[in-house]
């Protein structure tokens, strides 16, 4: 949680053993733009509430630090948990739930857009092709986009990357 904290929000030197010198924090880093924050469902209560204070306030205080920094970010917040129950559950904060879901947009998992797949798996062989010489570059039969189509993918979208990545390392034909 400290990690993540300084990462975030920055650190003054001497605020921890190792703060050898004061680092910004990612959204001060991404001032002026947008910056992504994958699994939002995850984060601890503190940090629920350093969030809130960005989206309330638009700024940040680092850690060990006493003055407040304006901050002008966009924050665009991703999870797979959902957050309507773990609000009523008393697990995510009410206040930042609605601060983040101002647009909310659903993604339905892979298993129930097959349609993606194929591209999904040319987008994937080409990013792990361009490694390899292009003599060695791998391809996908019928029968094994069928068989990809058709799985169930509980890993979602990154599942399918992973079993790209390894299939481009392992298969050893021309």
């Amino acid at each position: 949680e400290s990690l993540l904290e300084s990462e975030l929000f920055g650190h003054v030197k001497g605020s921890f053993t190792g703060a050898i010198r004061d680092k910004e924090g990612l959204f001060k880093v991404a001032q002026g733009g947008t910056f992504f924050l994958d699994e939002v469902g995850e984060t601890s209560p503190t940090i629920q509430v350093k969030l809130l204070r960005v989206l309330q306030e638009r700024e940040i205080i680092p850690v060990g630090g006493t003055n407040p920094i304006k901050v002008d970010v966009r924050l665009i917040a991703a999870t797979n948990a959902d957050l309507e129950r773990a609000v009523n559950q008393e697990n995510f904060r009410a206040d930042l739930y609605y601060r983040l879901n101002v647009i909310p947009v659903y993604l339905p998992p892979l298993r129930r857009r097959r349609d993606d797949v194929p591209l999904l798996v040319s987008h994937f062989l080409k990013k792990f092709n361009d490694n390899l010489p292009t003599d060695a570059q791998k391809g996908i039969t019928k029968e094994a986009m069928d068989i990809l189509i058709n799985y169930s993918w509980p890993g979602n979208v990154r599942e399918l990357e992973n079993v790209i990545e390894r299939a481009v390392i392992l298969e050893d034909s021309k």
